[in-house]
């Protein structure tokens, strides 16, 4: 293939991800209206904390209750500049309670009435801000070192987040099949991300192969063994609280086994796309070499990376857990209770079954790039022949 063909199916790609990115910007999720409840007087807004009142929080132990005043200055909104007390009441909980400093930016709930401020609550730290400009950094720093594949790369990380915000979410929250939904999401991703560093081309066909192969193979197992370790989907962070908000239909077990599957997803992706990779650079410089060597060099190079692959799944899902793991060891809890312990059990489910995903996509990917970039026995013989005349 031409490097001028090779661009034409890169643009192709690049212009077919814009297009879907323009799409899924217009599409909406069919909840925009869904804190049409609260008040229309009720403004969001970030407001400067001038100072601060402790006087009235009492600490018992770790525990800290009452209420911190703050002095805060609209930075936003109907009342930009102006300056009132807001409260913020303590409920003895480290994970929800928030404690301010004069000087923090803070993201506040203004209440008018009769055109006027009557009331201002304390939300939380405003974090916007910084979440954009690291967001930005991130992708100046991917477009700056890989050029015009990092900007590829910022089209596909835009695109994944948007298909799983106006796509996965709002189905599932209108009762669709959650395996269904996140398998055909996670299929189109990985088509089009893969796309995009390739453009549509043999290379591509094969790593979608490896990577969706795998997929299966991890849904699969992902559903198997989530019924047969009776894992209830209410492990999941913030589950119980969504059945409570009115979605007492949701099966949040099903949405569990979504979530393993769309969580190894990425790590298969990798896999599959180095393989791939792999085996057409081997191919271009030895393009003598049979679909049965070739499939070989790439078997050799799957094992080498699934070494770290599995690890890295470990490594991914485990981290979030440093705090559980801790508690167990500071309280002697034995080995035999921690491995029943539903928590840690989910975790298991996710780690293992990510990893027989990748285990199925390596030779997979590799069989695929196989037959699909090597010449073949025939055009072997007839290159050999040609170079000998």
């Amino acid at each position: 293939m031409t490097k001028t063909a090779t661009k034409k199916r890169n643009w192709l790609s690049s212009v077919i991800c814009l297009a879907l990115i323009g799409v899924l910007l217009l599409l909406p999720t069919g909840y925009e209206n869904a804190g049409a409840g609260r008040l229309a007087s009720e403004e969001r807004v970030p407001a400067h904390i001038v100072s601060t009142d402790d006087s009235t929080i009492k600490d018992t132990g770790l525990v800290r209750s009452g209420e911190q005043s703050c002095t805060v200055q609209l930075l936003g909104g109907s009342h930009k500049g102006e300056t009132h007390r807001a409260g913020n009441m303590l409920n003895g909980s480290f994970e929800q309670d928030k404690i301010y400093k004069a000087g923090e930016t803070a993201l506040v709930l203004v209440s008018v009435e009769d055109g006027s401020v009557a009331a201002v609550s304390m939300i939380d730290h405003y974090r916007i801000s910084g979440e954009i400009w690291l967001l930005l950094a991130f992708f100046a720093l991917l477009i700056v070192f890989a050029g015009w594949t990092g900007l590829r790369a910022v089209l596909s990380f835009i695109l994944s987040v948007l298909s799983i915000w106006k796509i996965l979410v709002p189905l599932s929250l209108n009762g669709a099949n959650p395996i269904l939904v996140g398998a055909l999401v996670t299929t189109g991703l990985i088509i089009m991300i893969i796309a995009l560093v390739f453009g549509f081309n043999r290379i591509t066909l094969a790593s979608c192969i490896g990577a969706i192969s795998g997929l299966a193979v991890t849904a699969a197992l992902g559903i198997m063994s989530t019924n047969a370790f009776h894992i209830h989907g209410a492990v999941m962070s913030f589950s119980e609280s969504l059945l409570y908000s009115g979605y007492e239909h949701l099966n949040l077990t099903q949405i569990f086994m979504a979530s393993i599957f769309i969580g190894s997803s990425g790590a298969m992706m990798d896999l599959s796309v180095d393989i791939a990779a792999a085996v057409n650079e081997v191919v271009t410089k030895r393009p003598d070499l049979s679909r049965f060597e070739a499939m070989m060099s790439g078997m050799r190079v799957g094992r080498a990376a699934m070494g770290t692959m599995t690890t890295t799944l470990l490594l991914a899902y485990s981290g979030s857990y440093i705090a559980l793991l801790m508690v167990f060891m500071a309280q002697g809890t034995p080995m035999i209770n921690v491995f029943n312990y539903k928590y840690v059990a989910s975790e298991v489910i996710h780690t293992i079954v990510g990893s027989f995903g990748l285990v199925a996509a390596a030779p997979l990917t590799a069989a695929a790039s196989g037959l699909l970039l090597a010449k073949g026995e025939q055009n072997t013989t007839l290159s050999q022949t040609a170079m000998e005349e």
